[in-house]
């Protein structure tokens, strides 16, 4: 009788409406809750769940660096470096199952979330 899914038309509806910073906000949040999630999933030996969150992170990286302006400056060629070592840190914690380099990498993507919440308090106005 249905042909949509009312949840899936919601979450197609309330992404779409969304900017391209607020876009950046949740991919930022999302990679860091879901690397946190593999570090779990490492430490508890679930495998798969430990595979499948540790290329969702690498995709947002992947993701973000496809959809940055590197003619901006140097110091967006510096993001992008920053996203590519992360992206590569955990393809190679995936590849090892390690879950310190997952621990080592979590803090770096924690800053990068917070660097882009004061970004955009910055450019609101807000202190």
């Amino acid at each position: 009788m249905y042909a949509n899914n009312p949840y899936s038309n919601y979450k197609k509806n309330s992404i779409a409406a969304v900017t391209q910073e607020q876009l950046l906000l949740m991919l930022v949040d999302g990679a860091v809750k879901y690397t946190k999630i593999a570090r779990l999933a490492l430490i508890e030996n679930n495998i798969p769940r430990a595979h499948k969150e540790l290329v969702r992170v690498q995709d947002i990286f992947f993701e973000l660096m496809v959809t940055m302006d590197k003619s901006a400056g140097t110091y967006m060629e510096d993001l992008y470096n920053i996203y590519e070592f992360i992206k590569n840190e955990l393809a190679l914690a995936n590849v090892n199952k390690d879950v310190k380099k997952v621990e080592e990498v979590l803090p770096l993507i924690e800053e990068i979330r917070d660097m882009w919440y004061e970004v955009d308090k910055k450019v609101k106005g807000i202190s």
